[in-house]
């Protein structure tokens, strides 16, 4: 067992969520053909973050969907726990759309693997940028960020867990636990 350590406080995972709009606001500068897709579930949140902050940089709506990436996992007959199925929403058409994919924390990259995978079905965008509260390291595939909040160096059984008030109903924290 281990001490649970903040890696992140709330205001710091603002300054984080601010630091990526402000980084997707100078890749794409326009920002109407920008859609946000977050992964569930605090992928959601940390999505409806940037969406937020986006419209008020830019004065413009962005849509947003959800992906809930059950299905297309490639351990699901190894977990041995039948997952929560939770929403995917696109209610968009987001072909030839520039998709900012959102998730809380990168760790292997499966998830963000089967994130692809799930979204292609939708269509065929014309540019997906991945965006991260916490790159922890240690992947198992070729994925990388292209908008991080922290980049942490951890071992495969550290323990990196996002709290945010709306899900959680505690206050944004970001905890690491090392074991």
């Amino acid at each position: 067992m281990c001490e649970d350590k903040v890696i992140m406080n709330a205001n710091q995972i603002e300054e984080a969520i601010n630091n990526i709009s402000s980084d997707i606001m100078k890749e794409f500068g326009d920002v109407s053909n920008v859609a946000i897709v977050g992964i569930q579930t605090r992928g959601v949140e940390i999505a409806k973050r940037i969406k937020r902050n986006l419209e008020t940089r830019s004065g413009k709506e962005i849509k947003m969907g959800t992906l809930d990436i059950t299905f297309y996992r490639d351990d699901l007959a190894t977990r041995g726990v039948l997952p929560a199925i939770k929403e995917t929403t696109i209610t968009f058409n987001i072909t030839k759309k520039i998709i900012i994919l959102v998730d809380d924390v990168l760790f292997t990259g499966r998830t963000i693997k089967a994130a692809l995978e799930t979204l292609m079905s939708f269509g065929r965008p014309q540019i997906i940028r991945l965006a991260i509260l916490v790159d922890r390291g240690n992947r198992e595939l070729p994925i990388q960020p292209d908008y991080c909040g922290i980049t942490l160096h951890t071992k495969v059984g550290d323990k990196v867990k996002v709290r945010l008030k709306e899900i959680d109903n505690q206050e944004d924290t970001v905890l690491y636990c090392s074991v």
